[in-house]
C-alpha cells in the first residue's frame, strides 16, 4: 500500500506521465491506452476495501518520509485532488449507465418522447427534465414549450425564467399563460362570473380576479412590465406565431409594455386579460393595429367601474380591423349602451358576449339587436350583476326571443345581486319582476340556459334608509356606494365616484339606443361629423 501511494509523490508523478511508443499499441486494438495507469487504478480501487486504519497509516509513514513542509503540503493537495477526481468520474460513469438503461426500457424512441413530452404543462416538463439526462435532452426540444403556461397562485416566477421559457421555444411559441391566479383557476367561458354589489365585490364561487390585492401582498412585482420584452427581441421570432397569450395581475405592467408586447404578436388569437393596469382605450387601440386575426378577447378592469377611457371611435376601428372576433368580454368597465351597439352590430361574427359587473349598461342596445346583421348570431350574453341594468329593457329583449329573434342564443345570464333597476330610478330595484316572460320563453324555448337569480325583497338594504343612517348629506350617494375599504365596509368618499354621472337612467346617451350621441366628448363628436 505504501508503493501505491508512492505514487503521489512529487518527485514520481512525472514519471507516470510518459507516452507509450507507437509500435506497442499498434499491434493489438484492445491493448489499453495506458496500462500501467489503468492497473494503478484498478489497484487504488481495490483499497476501497481496505480497513481505513490502515491507509490512515500509510498516508502518514508517506507524509513523514517527505522532508520538505511545502512539498508535504503539495501531498495532501494532490491526494484531495485525485478523490476529487475519482468522484467526479464515478459520478460522470454512474450517469452515463443510468442514461443507457433508461434509453435502453425507455420505449419511446426521442421524436415520440419529444411528442409526449409536449403535450405536459409547463410544471410538469421541467420535473421530467430533472429525472434523467435522456428526458433533459428531451425537454430542451423547442416543441416541449409551444404552450407555457406559468401561472401561480403565489408569485413564485420572476421575469429570468419567462425569459429563458420563451427562447427555449423560439418560433415554436403558440400559448403564453402569466401571471398570479389568486385561487382555483375558473374557466372565464362558464356562467360562473364576478358579483359586484354595492356593499362589497365577491363572487359566488369563492373566487374573484379582483381579490388578488389581498393575496399577492408586496411580491406581486416580482413580474415586472418587462417580461413581455422577449417576445419582441430576435425581430420577434418568439411572438411571431403566438396564438394564445392570458395575462393575470401582472400589477406593475403598463399600457406602453403591453402595447410593444402585441405589437410582436402579428397571429395572435385569443387574448385574455385580468387585473392590469392598463386603460381599455390603449388596449383596443393596440389590438386594432397588431392583432387583426383575434378571435377572442376577455378583458377585466383592474377597477371596476372606473375605467370610462373608451371612445367611439377606437370602438368603430375596433370593428373594422379585427373582423374575425366570435368572443368579447369587458367585464367591470363604464360602457354605455351606445358604444356597446357599436360593437355588437359591427362584429358580424360575434357568438359570445359578456359584460358582467360593468357600469352605465341599461340595457337599451338590446333592442332591435336580432335584427338584420351583427348581434343575430349571439349564442352566449351574459350581463351579470350589471347595476344599471333595466327591468323594461331585460322585458323587451325576452319579449323578442319570444317572437322568434336570437335563433341561436343558447344561454342567458341577466342575474344580479342586488335586482334590476326599475324604469324611473336605478336606486329602485325589482327583485321578483312581473313584466319579464322568464316561464314563457323557458317554454317556448327549452334549450335556452336562462340565468335570472335575483335576492329576495327583504333581503335588500334599502338604499334611501342607508343614506338617513350612514352618511352625510353633503356626499353622494354613488360615491359612497362604489368606495369600499378593504374588509368590505363602506367608505365616505367623494373622490374615487365611478358613476356620479349615471345617476338617473345610468347612460350618457337618452333613451334611443341607436349611433346618435348625446352627451359624447367633442373629439368623438366631431369624428362623426366627418366620418
Amino acid at each position: 500500500m505504501d508503493t501505491l501511494l508512492l505514487h503521489l509523490h512529487p518527485s514520481t508523478s512525472s514519471s507516470m506521465a510518459k507516452r507509450l511508443c507507437h509500435s506497442s499499441t499498434s499491434q493489438n486494438p484492445k491493448t489499453k491506452l495506458n496500462p500501467s495507469m489503468d492497473d494503478l487504478l484498478e489497484t487504488l480501487l481495490n483499497m476501497a476495501d481496505s480497513p481505513s486504519f490502515s491507509i490512515d497509516v500509510s498516508f502518514a509513514r508517506l507524509l513523514d518520509s517527505t522532508p520538505g513542509d511545502a512539498d508535504q503540503s503539495l501531498l495532501i493537495d494532490r491526494a484531495i485532488k485525485l478523490g476529487s477526481l475519482l468522484l467526479q468520474s464515478a459520478k460522470h460513469s454512474a450517469r452515463k449507465r443510468a442514461s443507457h438503461h433508461n434509453s435502453v426500457a425507455w420505449a419511446l424512441p426521442p421524436d415520440l418522447t419529444i411528442k409526449v413530452f409536449s403535450m405536459l404543462d409547463t410544471q410538469s416538463l421541467c420535473y421530467a427534465a430533472a429525472t434523467c439526462s435522456m428526458f433533459n435532452k428531451c425537454a430542451m426540444d423547442p416543441l416541449c414549450y409551444a404552450n407555457i403556461d406559468l401561472r401561480t397562485v403565489v408569485p413564485k416566477v420572476n421575469n429570468a425564467v419567462v425569459s429563458t421559457m420563451i427562447h427555449r421555444a423560439g418560433k415554436s411559441l403558440q400559448s403564453l399563460k402569466l401571471g398570479v391566479v389568486p385561487g382555483p383557476t375558473a374557466s372565464p367561458w362558464s356562467c360562473q362570473s364576478l358579483v359586484y354589489t354595492i356593499r362589497n365585490s365577491v363572487d359566488v364561487s369563492s373566487f374573484s380576479w379582483n381579490d388578488k390585492k389581498t393575496r399577492q401582498g408586496k411580491e406581486s412585482f416580482i413580474l415586472t412590465r418587462s417580461c413581455l420584452n422577449p417576445l419582441s427581441g430576435e425581430s420577434g421570432a418568439a411572438g411571431s406565431r403566438l396564438r394564445r397569450l392570458h395575462l393575470y395581475n401582472i400589477e406593475r405592467m403598463d399600457n406602453a409594455s403591453l402595447c410593444i408586447a402585441l405589437s410582436a404578436c402579428p397571429s395572435l388569437l385569443d387574448l385574455e386579460i385580468v387585473g392590469l393596469h392598463v386603460e381599455l382605450r390603449q388596449t383596443l387601440m393596440s389590438v386594432s393595429m397588431s392583432c387583426p386575426l383575434i378571435e377572442r378577447l376577455f378583458f377585466e378592469s383592474s377597477k371596476t367601474g372606473r375605467d370610462d377611457s373608451l371612445k367611439s371611435p377606437t370602438c368603430v376601428d375596433f370593428v373594422n380591423n379585427c373582423p374575425h372576433l366570435t368572443s368579447l368580454a369587458l367585464r367591470g368597465f363604464k360602457l354605455p349602451d351606445y358604444k356597446i351597439r357599436i360593437l355588437l352590430k359591427g362584429f358580424r361574427k360575434l357568438k359570445y358576449v359578456d359584460f358582467s359587473t360593468s357600469y352605465s349598461i341599461t340595457g337599451t342596445f338590446l333592442r332591435n339587436l336580432g335584427t338584420g346583421t351583427g348581434g343575430n348570431l349571439l349564442e352566449v350574453l351574459i350581463l351579470r350583476d350589471c347595476m344599471h341594468l333595466k327591468e323594461v329593457e331585460v322585458a323587451r329583449f325576452l319579449t323578442a326571443v319570444l317572437a322568434g329573434d336570437f335563433k341561436f342564443l343558447r344561454h342567458l345570464d341577466i342575474s344580479n345581486r342586488e335586482g334590476l333597476a326599475s324604469e324611473g330610478d336605478w336606486y329602485e330595484r325589482c327583485f321578483s319582476s312581473r313584466i319579464i316572460p322568464l316561464k314563457e320563453v323557458l317554454e317556448e324555448r327549452p334549450k335556452i340556459c336562462l340565468l335570472a337569480e335575483f335576492p329576495s325583497e327583504g333581503s335588500f338594504i334599502d338604499i334611501e334608509q342607508m343614506v338617513d343612517s350612514e352618511f352625510p348629506s353633503e356626499i353622494s350617494l354613488p360615491s359612497q356606494l362604489n368606495s369600499h375599504t378593504s374588509d368590505g365596509s363602506l367608505l365616505m368618499s367623494s373622490s374615487e365616484s365611478s358613476y356620479n354621472s349615471d345617476q338617473g337612467s345610468g347612460n350618457e346617451e337618452g333613451q334611443d339606443s341607436g349611433y346618435v350621441i348625446f352627451e359624447e366628448s367633442s373629439d368623438e363628436v366631431d369624428f362623426w361629423l366627418f366620418k
